[in-house]
C-alpha cells in the first residue's frame, strides 16, 4: 500500500502499464534510463499495472528493472486507479507537478526526458 502524495517528489510520473502491454515494455528501458539520471533530482515514478496475473506482472518488473513503486490489484480493465484516472488504453503516462497537479501526459521519449527536465529546473 502506497500513498500518491507520500510519493510524491519535485516531479512524478504515474506510469499505466501491462507485462502483456508490447508499447508499454518497449519504452520501459527509455523510463528506467530517466529515473536512473533523474531520480537524485527530485523524480518519482508509481508504475500502475492493469496485469491480472501476479507473476507475470512481477517477471516483468525484475526483466525490465523497474525499481520505482509498483501497485497493482491485478484487476485487468477493472483496475481502479486507472479508472480514476480515465485510462482507455495503455501505455498511459500522467506527469505531476510538485503539488501533485496533472500537467502534461502520454509523453514518450525525448519529449517525456524535455518535459521532465524543464519541471526539475523549476
Amino acid at each position: 500500500m502506497i500513498s500518491l502524495k507520500e510519493s510524491l517528489g519535485k516531479v512524478t510520473i504515474v506510469d499505466f502499464w501491462a507485462s502483456w502491454c508490447g508499447p508499454c515494455r518497449q519504452e520501459n528501458p527509455n523510463v528506467v534510463a530517466l529515473y536512473n539520471e533523474l531520480h537524485g533530482k527530485g523524480l518519482n515514478i508509481i508504475g500502475v499495472s492493469l496485469d491480472k496475473d501476479a507473476k507475470a506482472w512481477k517477471d516483468a518488473i525484475a526483466k525490465d528493472k523497474l525499481t520505482w513503486n509498483q501497485v497493482s490489484n491485478l484487476k485487468f480493465w477493472d483496475e481502479p486507479i486507472a479508472a480514476q484516472y480515465n485510462v482507455q488504453s495503455i501505455p498511459a503516462t500522467f506527469i505531476l507537478d510538485a503539488s501533485g497537479k496533472v500537467v502534461a501526459k502520454d509523453l514518450r521519449g525525448a519529449e517525456l526526458r524535455a518535459k521532465i527536465l524543464e519541471l526539475l529546473a523549476k
